[in-house]
């Protein structure tokens, strides 16, 4: 029981870590240094790893497929919130890009 709360501790150390950066060199108004950081492969890599080891070969499969189809939906939400942010501020293109992601993956994963 303690293992396993330490391995989701380790977890999230590393995540807030990545978002630390990320922010970081995003409020230096270094935004591609700042992307950079959070989608660099290392963190999939390290999702692929922590799959692995809690499910098999057959787990991280299904994990990149998922992440192969829903890799359109995600390009769509940041176009979104790209072209609603001059119009209507941060949160309103946050909300909206959200919700497009949020359903159009839905049901992509329902369907399936």
């Amino acid at each position: 029981m303690i293992g396993e709360i330490i391995k989701y501790l380790i977890y999230f150390i590393l995540g807030g870590f990545i978002v630390a950066i990320a922010t970081y060199f995003g409020s230096e108004k270094q935004g591609l240094l700042a992307a950079f950081f959070a989608m660099f492969p290392f963190v999939t890599a390290f999702t692929l790893f922590t799959v692995y080891s809690a499910a098999g070969l057959d787990a991280v499969s299904s994990y990149i497929i998922g992440l192969l189809i829903l890799t359109p939906v995600w390009i769509l939400y940041l176009i979104c919130i790209l072209y609603l942010l001059p119009k209507y501020g941060f949160w309103i293109s946050i909300a909206a890009g959200v919700i497009i992601y949020f359903v159009i993956a839905l049901i992509i994963v329902l369907r399936s």
